[in-house]
């Protein structure tokens, strides 16, 4: 569905794609990982045809989003971070004007809106001004402005910052219903435990470089760092007797179980501990 290949993009001298290949099969939902200005929002950006990349090439469904613009921009749905809705308009109206701007018209627009509508579950705030709806219910009708003129390809970049739980856990449904039905999703966040609740495979980049893409089993394999362990004693015993004689291996244990490592912990060995700033 997404072939990324050789891709490169600077802004003056300053590079922000270096090089990336990615290739994302139809039907996957892929989670896309990267510390700030690791080149991921520059990538997608590329990918829905809104910058021109100084080198490589993109194909969604095969398709170029420079050549052909129209099409991919039918293909493609992109739940952008920052909130892009109309808040005079209704979540009707919201939702009329972007079917409209994607070519629907008469009967497909009116069965987009409200297949949309339900999705997000807005049929009772149709009326209501986007302005006026919660944290939550504004998420909601981001993800819905996406789906409206039912995309093969959903971009979700940071789709639940600054959401109550409730609304986290249906973006969650919607998105694995979403999935179930066919689509293909490229999800991106900085919450490693939704990538880990959500994605099948994943993929990390970090200085606008591809670092590691795998299942999300074969992620959580990478690095040689030790893993962690639960250790129950057969008797009690203090912190310092447990070192000297974890070195001799002299205490007997009832039970030694290895802790799984988080996405957290793997992405922190591959890209950093270092607070970084950019796009």
């Amino acid at each position: 569905m997404l072939h990324i290949d050789q891709l490169c993009k600077s802004f003056g001298t300053q590079p922000a794609v270096r090089g990336l290949s990615l290739h994302i099969p139809q039907g996957s939902l892929f989670g896309l990982l990267g510390p700030n200005g690791a080149g991921k929002t520059t990538t997608l950006r590329c990918v829905a045809g809104l910058l021109r990349p100084d080198a490589g090439s993109l194909r969604v469904a095969g398709l170029d989003p420079l050549t052909s613009a129209r099409e991919v921009r039918r293909l493609l749905g992109m739940v952008p971070q920052e909130l892009a809705l109309y808040d005079e308009l209704s979540v009707l109206q919201n939702l009329q004007l972007f079917g409209g701007l994607h070519g629907l018209a008469g009967r497909n627009l009116q069965q987009g809106v409200e297949q949309a509508l339900e999705l997000a579950q807005l049929g009772a705030r149709r009326k209501s001004r986007a302005g006026q709806l919660s944290g939550g219910m504004r998420r909601r009708l981001n993800l819905a402005c996406s789906l409206v003129h039912q995309p093969r390809l959903l971009i979700c970049d940071e789709p639940t910052v600054g959401v109550d739980p409730q609304s986290r856990q249906h973006l969650f449904e919607t998105i694995r219903r979403l999935h179930r039905e066919g689509m293909t999703i490229v999800y991106t966040t900085h919450y490693m435990e939704e990538v880990e609740a959500l994605c099948e495979q994943v993929a990390i980049i970090d200085h606008g470089r591809l670092v590691v893409v795998d299942s999300l089993a074969g992620v959580l394999g990478q690095t040689q760092a030790s893993a962690s362990f639960t250790l129950e004693l057969a008797e009690p015993t203090s912190s310092e007797a447990l070192r000297a004689a974890l070195e001799d291996a002299g205490i007997a244990s009832t039970a030694l179980r290895p802790t799984a490592r988080s996405l957290e912990d793997v992405f922190l060995e591959l890209t950093g501990h270092s607070l970084r700033d950019g796009s």
